[in-house]
């Protein structure tokens, strides 16, 4: 997770150092505090333009963020493709407490002489604890690199903390379908799953889990709400042993709804992945 947000205060080099302790002191006070809470809406509104933000990055200079390639929406090998390390934290007009996670941003910079002022596309995967504005992308090592002219990545990263502007875009993951990784420690009754790879919004506002009509002696199948358990995850605690096969029902950020019909087999197993053929469009 980014709670320890500023690279720059963990890092040596007496200029970057300074920079950081006296944004900091403007906004929050030290890397360490209570989170700060920047509740704006229009952050995540598509055709609202560019945006002003401020950038800062953790974990290695070329990695994905997290140590463990994760992060607090729940997504897997983020160093991997789709997300291929281009990974971001946000803060909570962007994360939305878990809503957020998988929507796509563009991100430029031009007022750091190191910017090349290039157009890069971000995936949120985390959570920012501390932000220092108003909009706060807590970038990997990776994707805020990417925003350097050729040959002065590292340098760009020096700078600790750097005005950009930012929109939401639509998500577009070729040649994927949606995937459901059932997580650990799902039982007979208890089922949690993650939603990843969603074209367009990117997120999820909803999940509905269907089991097989033979759990209800024949009858015509009944939508369960599932709820948020963190992140991109969504567990339905029942009261029954549950029926499988599962079919899945989501609905993103914009009102569309997709079903992925008897995606999670009657066998399924935890820790697994089931990849649907359904995609919005």
């Amino acid at each position: 997770m980014c709670g320890k947000w500023n690279r720059a205060c963990r890092m040596g080099g007496k200029v970057a150092a300074i920079l950081a302790i006296l944004s900091v002191l403007v906004v929050h006070g030290s890397c360490k505090g209570h989170p700060v809470n920047y509740n704006v809406s229009d952050a995540s509104a598509y055709g609202s333009g560019w945006l002003p933000a401020r950038a800062t990055w953790y974990g290695a200079p070329t990695g994905a963020g997290p140590d463990d390639n994760g992060g607090a929406c729940g997504f897997k090998n983020v160093n991997q493709y789709p997300f291929s390390s281009m990974t971001s934290c946000g803060n909570e007009p962007i994360f939305k407490d878990g809503k957020g996670c998988g929507s796509c941003y563009q991100i430029r910079c031009n007022k750091d002489p190191s910017c090349s002022g290039n157009i890069e596309t971000v995936i949120i995967t985390d959570m920012n604890y501390y932000p220092v504005a108003r909009y706060h992308f807590d970038l990997s090592g990776t994707a805020f690199g990417a925003m350097a002219k050729p040959g002065l990545n590292d340098k760009l990263r020096h700078s600790g903390i750097i005005d950009i502007q930012f929109r939401r875009v639509p998500c577009n993951y070729p040649g994927l379908k949606i995937n459901f990784h059932v997580e650990e420690g799902s039982n007979p009754v208890y089922f949690a799953v993650l939603v990843e790879y969603e074209d367009l919004d990117g997120d999820v506002v909803q999940v509905d889990l269907m089991e097989s009509k033979s759990a209800y002696g024949g009858a015509t199948g009944v939508w369960t709400p599932m709820r948020e358990s963190w992140g991109s995850i969504w567990r339905l605690d029942s009261n029954h042993r549950l029926q499988a096969p599962f079919s899945l029902r989501i609905r993103s950020d914009s009102g569309k709804t997709l079903v992925a019909n008897n995606v999670i087999p009657a066998n399924w197993s935890p820790n697994s992945n089931y990849r649907s053929i359904v995609q919005f469009s």
